[in-house]
């Protein structure tokens, strides 16, 4: 165990900086992906089907054979993954990764990183889109749900027991971002995962329905629920879902996170056209089922299992992983990288500590 150092306003309309602020969707900067179309019927009521070749925004190692899959999760949604096997392997199972995150991200941009690297390192890995998004199925298109998208990693950990190439019993689990606090959800109800790391963790629970630093008040969280309520009967109106508007084109005027998350998702160094996060939008009544499941609720249940938090320093969510480790029981750490951003996380090869995740899941898979 071990600890490292260290307003928004309401408004009357559904816009999309009003939602940032009422309920702090705009943090994980929420997006429709634009492979499917919310206006196109056929394209939201679809399953997905994989693309071939090689279509991450990181080069492909030589040192790691990678295979895309299908798997269902308990709702029959079909999930596409990433697995990545380290190349030079023996006939004795692996210790095993799930990964997947950011919120409203795909396998193809951090997660399929860190799954590729840790695969490097000798695991097998197994990133995965979250149901309604990227390559897998759910309809409608880009909808996100604390209890289904906590199912998925479970999902993923169903898949990866069942693989010839894995130990069962030495799987641990990656969720970055806004699924960081998923999978710490996860591996509080699912015992058959031995470790969990959380890095550059958000709540979603918590910021949409408290907002940033859990400044939103009670009336504001009720105008917000009155919106999206009302907004339900247009939905069942229309028969299709109304969407915000494009996530991550900067306007001018935003705080520095979201420009952060602009120059990740935006440019060359992370944009993907199936990301939600990528110049497109959730559904507006995305945040209806956030709004009242406090998702680390049973954070302490993770126990005598070994958590770790890694969190930057400079990170505009640093306080999720702070109040998570406080809530969580022994075996924890919470591990603060110095000079870093909540962004840096995501893909800085130089920042994201490789050798301790390594070191950590090492330990905790051991047996």
């Amino acid at each position: 165990m071990s600890r490292s150092d260290t307003n928004v306003a309401p408004s009357n309309r559904l816009a999309r900086r009003d939602l940032m602020k009422l309920t702090g969707v705009g943090a994980a900067a929420l997006a429709a992906s634009s492979l499917f179309n919310p206006s196109d019927a056929k394209a939201s009521t679809m399953e997905t089907q994989t693309t071939s070749g090689w279509d991450k925004v990181f080069p492909q190692s030589d040192k790691v054979d990678h295979q895309k899959v299908m798997f269902k999760n308990r709702y029959g949604i079909t999930l596409a993954g990433d697995l990545y096997l380290p190349k030079v392997r023996t006939d004795h199972p692996l210790a095993a990764l799930v990964v997947s995150g950011p919120f409203g991200a795909v396998k193809e941009q951090s997660s399929g990183l860190y799954a590729q690297t840790m695969a490097e390192r000798g695991f097998a890995t197994l990133a995965f889109d979250p149901s309604f998004t990227g390559e897998s199925g759910g309809a409608p298109r880009n909808v996100a749900s604390p209890d289904i998208n906590t199912e998925d990693f479970s999902a993923a950990v169903d898949f990866l027991g069942l693989h010839p190439s894995v130990d069962r019993e030495r799987i641990g689990v990656i969720g970055i971002c806004g699924w960081g606090g998923m999978a710490l959800n996860a591996v509080a109800v699912d015992k058959r995962v031995k470790a969990v790391v959380a890095v550059t963790m958000y709540d979603m629970t918590r910021v949409m329905s408290k907002g940033y630093n859990d400044s939103v008040t009670r009336e504001q969280r009720t105008q917000t629920l009155e919106q999206l309520s009302r907004q339900r009967w247009e939905d069942a109106a229309a028969g299709t879902p109304a969407y915000q508007p494009p996530y991550n084109v900067l306007q001018g005027g935003e705080p520095q996170f979201m420009v952060d998350y602009a120059d990740y998702y935006m440019t060359p160094r992370g944009y993907h056209p199936r990301a939600v996060n990528s110049g497109n939008a959730w559904t507006q009544t995305t945040p209806l089922s956030f709004m009242n499941m406090p998702l680390l609720a049973y954070i302490q249940e993770i126990a005598p299992r070994p958590v770790l938090l890694i969190h930057g320093e400079k990170a505009h969510s640093r306080y999720f992983s702070e109040t998570a480790y406080a809530a969580a029981a022994e075996p924890k750490e919470l591990m603060i990288i110095p000079g870093a951003s909540h962004v840096d996380l995501y893909d800085r090869l130089d920042v994201i500590p490789f050798d301790r995740l390594v070191e950590f899941f090492g330990r905790a898979l051991s047996q």
